[in-house]
């Protein structure tokens, strides 16, 4: 999910969102002795192997529990971008490695499967920065902001351009997974099918920057100004949940909260998204 602005909040210290670069020396060299530094949300994560969230960012991967306390993951700093959760312990991602690792600049798509202690390369080595990632069945979708391209792959390794278009998110249609909604700078969504490059504007869709798509009659958006909205009907009506403060970063809608994180904190919902409660406060 994505990612749009920067700000600094604390967590037993400091919890730094800053934009993101192809590398991160330069937050790591900025962080003080004692701090916990975030770096800029690129995604958000639950595990449904025992429920723990996950914060995808510019400096690594956290853990967060239910009382908004963050702990890195291997001691890993990989810019790690377009998170998202494929399985129980199993994330799919894209990014920047950490500066300690011989690796390309470009991660391509990485794939863990133990929780983020750990992941490896399994395909566009070098050749592709996904800033967007959704997976639904054996599909993959991609947005590889190096060639501006929206890729799929039924295998991890075979890859095919869906479209050419600059994109902010995805989600991909739970009950028909060759059509996926993408979302674009402007907040324009459009429906893509695999196999026609040709995208179809949702007409009477909120001007969107982040989609989440996790059942057939359950599709969130939420707007760069913080209003969150819900479709039943596959993107053709929405209607006004509630408003989040902060410019949106990212969110993960599962069946027992909701994730906003924003240049202000993160956010969690238990009543789908008509209340919201600070996870991570800033200044906290």
């Amino acid at each position: 999910m994505r990612f749009l602005g920067s700000a600094a909040f604390a967590i037993a210290g400091v919890l730094l969102l800053a934009g993101c670069t192809d590398g991160n020396g330069s937050d790591v060299a900025a962080a003080d002795e004692g701090e916990l530094t975030l770096g800029h949300a690129h995604g958000l994560g639950t595990d449904p192997a025992d429920g723990t969230l996950y914060v995808a960012s510019h400096l690594g991967v956290f853990r967060v529990d239910d009382e908004g306390s963050a702990s890195r993951v291997a001691d890993r700093w990989q810019d790690t971008m377009a998170f998202t959760v494929a399985g129980p312990g199993r994330f799919l991602a894209s990014g920047h490695p950490d500066l300690r690792e011989d690796l390309p600049p470009h991660l391509g798509l990485i794939e863990s499967t133990d929780a983020a202690e750990t992941w490896r390369i399994v395909s566009l080595r070098g050749r592709a920065d996904f800033h967007a990632l959704e997976i639904a069945g054996d599909r993959v979708y991609g947005y590889d902001a190096i060639t501006g391209r929206l890729l799929t792959t039924t295998d991890r390794t075979l890859w095919q351009q869906v479209t050419r278009a600059p994109l902010v998110d995805l989600a991909v249609n739970p009950t028909a997974h060759e059509r996926v909604l993408a979302s674009s700078p402007s907040g324009a969504v459009r429906e893509y099918e695999v196999g026609s490059r040709r995208g179809v504007r949702l007409v009477g869709a909120p001007p969107a920057v982040l989609l989440d798509w996790p059942a057939g009659n359950l599709l969130v958006g939420v707007t760069a100004d913080g209003q969150v909205l819900r479709s039943s009907d596959e993107g053709r009506t929405w209607t006004l949940t509630s408003e989040v403060s902060g410019t949106p970063q990212a969110i993960d809608i599962g069946e027992q909260a909701w994730y906003v994180a924003t240049e202000e904190g993160i956010y969690v919902s238990a009543d789908d998204g008509q209340t919201w409660r600070a996870l991570l406060r800033p200044g906290g």
